[in-house]
């Protein structure tokens, strides 16, 4: 499937044309660079959430996310005990895995352990490949890549769960790391951190902004 030509003449694909919460999200916000170790632990707890299921259910339920886990702050998540696993199992405004939930609360810990050795933001940016693909239709896009599965296996050492290399690849595309917008997007290239053609922009650090 190609792109689809909106009534504002933006060019999109398919998943982001129609439904105004995935378009904004598109729009706005995918494929940014996040670069915070709070916007990181979100990305990737809802990314763990969204296995099995559609990003749209995790996208609607992200406010409740939000305030079930205390803003995605490691240091607070890490805190939590067996009473706060009942009241998230319990929360039918979010998603109630007791799978992900322990490993959201056990990769907040692993998040903060990290620190000391550089931290969360500093390791999933160091598998920042030297390119990133061109795809012209969604059959080209890739679900995992050589530094996902490397990426995936070093958070595992870090005691990190529910980060397998197909997970990874989609935090890596969600936060900039790569950029898998379809050649003519009208996001393509529009990171700070990548070029249209898929190379590095600059030395592959774009300066921090807010998404237009």
């Amino acid at each position: 499937m190609h792109l689809i030509v909106g009534e504002d003449g933006l060019a999109r694909p398919p998943w982001a044309a129609t439904d105004p919460l995935l378009r904004d999200y598109y729009d706005r916000e995918w494929g940014m660079p996040v670069r915070d170790e709070t916007g990181l632990f979100e990305r990737l707890s809802l990314e763990a959430f969204q296995s099995g299921l559609s990003w749209a259910t995790i996208l609607r339920k992200r406010p409740a996310f939000r305030e079930a886990f205390a803003g995605f702050e490691a240091d607070a998540v890490a805190r939590f005990d067996d009473d706060d696993v009942e009241r998230l199992l319990a929360d039918a405004a979010i998603v109630r895995n007791r799978r992900k939930i322990d490993a959201t609360i056990g990769n907040a810990r692993a998040t903060v352990a990290l620190r000391e050795q550089g931290g969360l933001a500093e390791l999933i940016w160091s598998f920042q490949p030297e390119c990133t693909p061109t795809p012209e239709t969604l059959a080209d896009v890739p679900t995992v890549s050589a530094e996902s599965l490397a990426l995936s296996k070093a958070l595992k050492r870090h005691s990190f769960a529910h980060v397998g290399p197909t997970t990874m690849h989609a935090l890596m595309e969600a936060v900039g790391v790569i950029d898998t917008h379809l050649v003519g997007s009208h996001r393509r290239g529009s990171s700070g951190v990548w070029t249209a053609d898929g190379r590095r922009a600059v030395d592959g650090r774009a300066a921090e902004r807010q998404p237009a």
